[in-house]
């Protein structure tokens, strides 16, 4: 088969925060195929054919892109972060998994930077120890099994990082979340909400799990909760930094 396909990770939003491998898949590619506002972030170039799609689409427009690379074309899927996080890469594979002729396909998937990490480099170092990462999004798994790997990672010490921490769809989870977390870790640890990071609209927070108000985020926000051994440094401006010890996290259960 003529046709290629990259699944592309744009980062966090900035243009200097794009890996060049990532820019040079976007600037070769026939078709670019993504969620709506994902698409908005890449700049439009004369012969380029865009096919945006919901957010909830995500097998359909796998299955989109390799049928348009099955044709030959040069096809970017593009996904906020890194594509491999919660992102195209699985329903890619997913679909290909489901037909085979599909394996054929040269598929590449480009990396970018995780909001993850975006989000803790502008705190200091909040995952300088074991830490994890778990979509509050219910879509694909039951809410007890959320609430199971919550309960789970807190006590065996894990800093969690929370995808999907809330949406006009699903805007009770987070506080859901919280109140598992409070059966595990102590009140004063650490809960870090980084909105947009590097976009004009930027907004970090810092609070402690016991005040940590859900409504400050909104589906372009993560969320990092710290463990017991989650450190704060004051800064003279008000702020903090937060950083984890790189000894091992005291485990609570």
């Amino acid at each position: 088969m003529s046709g290629q396909l990259a699944i592309v990770g744009l980062g966090p939003g900035p243009a200097d925060l794009l890996a060049p491998r990532a820019a040079a898949a976007l600037e070769s590619a026939t078709d670019l195929i993504g969620y709506g506002p994902y698409l908005d972030r890449v700049p439009p170039r004369a012969g380029q054919r865009r096919h945006a799609s919901d957010n909830r689409a995500e097998l359909d427009r796998a299955r989109h892109a390799l049928r348009l690379a099955e044709e030959g074309h040069r096809v970017a899927v593009v996904s906020g972060g890194d594509p491999g996080v919660f992102g195209m890469a699985a329903a890619v594979f997913e679909a290909v998994e489901a037909h085979p002729p599909w394996r054929a396909l040269t598929i590449e998937v480009v990396p970018g930077i995780s909001a993850l990490l975006a989000a803790a480099a502008r705190l200091g170092a909040p995952l300088g120890h074991d830490f994890c990462a778990i979509s509050l999004s219910d879509n694909l798994k039951p809410w007890e099994t959320v609430l199971a790997r919550l309960r789970a990672a807190a006590g065996a010490g894990f800093v969690i990082a929370l995808y999907n921490a809330a949406s006009r769809a699903r805007p009770w989870q987070l506080g859901a979340a919280f109140g598992a977390l409070r059966g595990v870790l102590p009140g004063d640890t650490p809960v870090a909400f980084a909105t947009a990071i590097g976009r004009p609209d930027e907004a970090v927070s810092i609070a402690t799990l016991s005040d940590a108000d859900p409504a400050r985020a909104d589906m372009r926000t993560l969320v990092i909760v710290g463990t017991a051994a989650t450190r704060a440094i004051p800064r003279p401006d008000g702020s903090c930094w937060l950083y984890a010890p790189r000894s091992a996290s005291p485990v609570t259960a």
